[in-house]
């Protein structure tokens, strides 16, 4: 199967069209989320654990249900919070918080070109980001890239979905959502083992390396590969679909 044969390109976000130090974003997050708890007078710890109870209940998802419905019924059972306007509170975190996190981030315009090259050559296009945030977070992440959301036939999260990576049912629900082929699609992602999982189904895949993550130190020589800079360079030759 060769690239001229794909119609379908998945990107990974975080890391790959957004790149960040995984480790630091975690901890800016984790200390935002502290600092809105304690805003709210509820207990940073007990709300610590209630977000990772929330997030172990989504990586665990058997597909019954959906994320969002995993991560609630988790986070409350641990939470324990006073009633629905501490929710609808701690909700806001999203809306306002959130948005400071852009700070530790390293944004650049690179990945606006290739989400808008690959559009305008009639590529469908998936954000295949993995769907343990709503979706307001996400298009929050992909403001800081300025990325249209009208690119996307497709933005994974936690509301629609119910695996995560690196589980292949997340991927078949891509698939299935979307009617295509494994075999006439391309991932790009940084993480051998959340994004390059996909070649089990007979997907492509190009591995994006500024910020990989690569756990078992596996040998990359046999991938398709390249900075950011190497895969907007790479969608500029790729050829454009027929009516694009």
């Amino acid at each position: 199967m060769g690239i001229n044969e794909i119609s379908t390109i998945l990107f990974d976000l975080d890391g790959t069209l957004l790149p960040m130090d995984q480790d630091l974003f975690i901890e800016a997050h984790l200390q935002t989320y502290s600092q809105k708890c304690e805003q709210l007078g509820l207990d940073p710890n007990v709300m610590i654990y209630a977000l990772e109870s929330g997030l172990k209940a989504m990586f665990n998802n058997d597909g019954n249900m959906t994320n969002k419905q995993r991560f609630w019924e988790s986070f409350l059972s641990v939470a324990k919070l006073p009633g629905t306007d501490s929710l609808e509170e701690f909700m806001q975190f999203y809306l306002k918080e959130f948005k400071t996190l852009k700070s530790v981030v390293f944004p650049t315009p690179l990945s606006k070109e290739i989400i808008k090259t690959a559009h305008a050559k009639g590529y469908q296009l998936v954000l295949a980001t993995t769907p343990v945030f709503p979706r307001q977070a996400t298009l929050e992440r992909m403001a800081w890239i300025d990325l249209d959301p009208a690119w996307f036939d497709l933005i994974t999260t936690y509301e629609d979905f119910s695996y995560t990576k690196p589980h292949l049912g997340y991927y078949r629900q891509i698939l299935a959502m979307l009617d295509i082929n494994p075999t006439n699609c391309l991932m790009v992602g940084n993480d051998m083992v959340e994004d390059l999982v996909v070649e089990e189904l007979g997907m492509q895949t190009y591995l994006v390396t500024d910020w990989i993550i690569n756990p078992s130190e596996k040998d990359i020589a046999p991938y398709r590969k390249g900075s950011l800079q190497d895969l907007w360079d790479y969608v500029q030759k790729l050829d454009s679909k027929e009516g694009a």
